[in-house]
């Protein structure tokens, strides 16, 4: 058990200076910028000031930009440490922050609208409880991304080494398809899926390139001609509360 007590703790270094480098620079950038601007294609219909939560969030890719358009934004993380990076990039009056067990959020049923969980999900073994978990607390909405398997990823495993070399501080993941994560939050209630895929090329790649404008690009051309909604990864996917 992590020394933290708590049994799934993924979030700890997704809130690292060392993680944060992984999306240093233009195409970080990049990459940064489309996540955002999917999940706000997500949420059309998401209030001015509007509370979020955001479950694992210490990386603060989500909550920083949600906090600058006056969301109400609440990260919970399972370390303190998970704080630190929020602290260093928003005002202290800007959000609120609880170290928890993101399988047992410290929150009643139906808390908040709209309920996030990025860079979180592949790296849990207990993600159908963290799932149930997410679909708890959320009155309305859960968003998360997650590695598709029908994508590039698939040959992840295969090339995990190479993948190691070239960039260093990567690290294993799981993979699920749609169908496996749509239906496991259709046992909680959450339904009416949409899918938003990020990137048809591997990221790795983008990153070796060295070029956003290139990236983007390719990209542009693989959305275009409808690759990357076949078979683009990650997945960014909304789901609503049945009524």
């Amino acid at each position: 058990m992590p020394l933290s007590g708590f049994l799934e703790t993924a979030d700890i270094e997704t809130a690292s200076d060392d993680y944060a480098s992984r999306f240093a620079g233009p195409v970080g950038e990049y990459f940064l910028q489309t996540q955002l601007d999917l999940l706000l294609e997500l949420l059309p219909d998401l209030a001015p000031g509007a509370s979020v939560l955001d479950v694992g969030g210490g990386h603060a890719q989500l909550a920083v930009p949600l906090a600058a358009r006056g969301y109400k934004v609440t990260v919970t993380g399972s370390d303190d440490s998970c704080r630190r990076r929020l602290a260093q990039r928003l005002p202290e009056d800007a959000f609120s922050y609880q170290t928890c067990d993101s399988l047992h959020l410290p929150f009643p049923d139906n808390s908040f609208p709209v309920v996030l969980a990025f860079r979180l999900v592949p790296h849990v073994d207990r993600w159908p409880q963290l799932l149930a978990e997410l679909a708890r607390v959320a009155s309305e909405t859960v968003v998360i991304d997650y590695p598709d398997i029908r994508s590039i990823n698939i040959l992840s495993f295969i090339f995990f080494r190479l993948k190691k070399r070239l960039e260093g501080n990567t690290r294993t993941f799981g993979l699920f398809s749609r169908t496996q994560i749509v239906q496991e939050f259709a046992k909680h209630g959450m339904t009416q899926p949409q899918l938003r895929p990020e990137f048809l090329l591997p990221m790795v790649l983008h990153r070796k390139i060295r070029s956003a404008q290139f990236s983007r690009l390719l990209e542009r051309g693989c959305r275009l001609c409808g690759l990357t909604q076949l078979f683009g990864s990650p997945i960014i996917l909304r789901v609503d509360k049945r009524r």
